[in-house]
């Protein structure tokens, strides 16, 4: 694994505050119906990301996930201010503000999404890993879901084909607790959701999705052990979500109580207490880092908002053209 020194201690705190902060940006924007429709927050989270980018390669790793998927693509390197101005359904956005909330993508930057059906990005994913070890690659596809998704039957087919033809690809379940409103205890005999891995002798574990260096530990023996032809690995990891399942979860199937008690292990106050233990950084120096997070977030909402919506005719551009199609021209 890439040595974790204080420089990767700044930079997940930097990192994770800036996508926290990003987030509740978007939840107060969503108030004020700037952005509408679904909004999946990923507080409590940041973790999981820190330490899979930590892992990667990011000139060749690729990325997918379900629609909790805001903040990966900007840790993958997409411009933060066309994510927000994405959801915005602005013409700057990532996808020139068609996809919105649920489907961030960035080929460029190897994001393949953001996908709305539930447990559909686990094929893809599968199939990504596919054509890399089929073109003789030796990238590794990191393929997300939530703790919901894996009763579906894609889940285990995907699973199921990853082994039998050794793909590249670590399949990572994000354990938050809840499917929606629903406890995993409620939908499983077995709550330890990493075992479905053992149905296929795929190799699969627990991880503390918490704490960013217990999640770098273990992708990247996931991720090194796809790169040298070993195949997939399964790790689930439990981590937390502080918000609701969307902006509209009134959030009824837990106390508050609950909540407080999983911000007393909040990934970015655990590296914080870390760079204040070893002196990584002065505490004008952390402030510093604070201030250039909420600078950024106001840059990102202030070019959303000024940014312009598609026009109409761009409905039209956005689909197949075929030459010989008998009918009249859209232009």
């Amino acid at each position: 694994m890439k040595k974790i020194t204080k420089e990767v201690y700044l930079k997940w705190y930097e990192d994770m505050l800036f996508w926290r902060k990003f987030e509740d940006k978007l939840a107060q924007v969503y108030i004020q119906q700037k952005v509408r429709g679904f909004l999946h927050l990923y507080n409590g989270q940041e973790a999981v990301l820190a330490g899979s980018l930590h892992a990667m390669d990011l000139t060749k790793d690729r990325m997918i996930t379900a629609y909790r998927n805001h903040v990966q693509p900007i840790g993958m390197g997409v411009d933060p201010r066309k994510v927000m101005a994405e959801l915005y359904g602005k013409v700057t956005g990532t996808s020139k503000g068609m996809g919105g909330s649920m489907h961030i993508f960035s080929k460029e930057h190897r994001f393949h999404g953001g996908h709305g059906i539930v447990g559909g990005q686990i094929p893809l994913g599968a199939g990504m890993a596919f054509g890399d070890k089929y073109a003789g690659r030796d990238n590794v596809t990191l393929c997300y879901m939530g703790d919901g998704a894996v009763r579906q039957g894609s889940f285990h087919e995907a699973l199921n084909l990853a082994m039998l033809w050794q793909l590249p690809v670590v399949f990572i379940c994000e354990n938050n607790g809840y499917a929606m409103g629903t406890s995993v205890e409620r939908t499983a005999y077995s709550t330890e959701i990493w075992k479905l891995g053992l149905g296929y002798e795929m190799p699969c574990g627990p991880v503390d999705g918490m704490d960013p260096v217990t999640v770098a530990q273990e992708v990247s023996k996931a991720v090194d052990r796809a790169r040298s032809g070993g195949g997939p690995t399964f790790l689930e990891m439990k981590t937390y979500r502080y918000r609701g399942h969307s902006m509209s979860d009134a959030q009824h199937y837990r106390t508050k109580e609950e909540v407080k008690e999983y911000q007393k292990i909040d990934p970015i106050t655990q590296v914080l207490d870390i760079i204040k233990e070893n002196n990584y950084a002065s505490e004008e120096e952390i402030k510093a880092i604070d201030k250039r997070v909420k600078d950024l977030v106001l840059e990102c909402e202030k070019f959303a908002d000024e940014s312009d919506y598609p026009p109409v005719q761009q409905l039209y551009d956005m689909v197949y053209e075929q030459e010989d199609f008998p009918f009249v021209q859209h232009k």
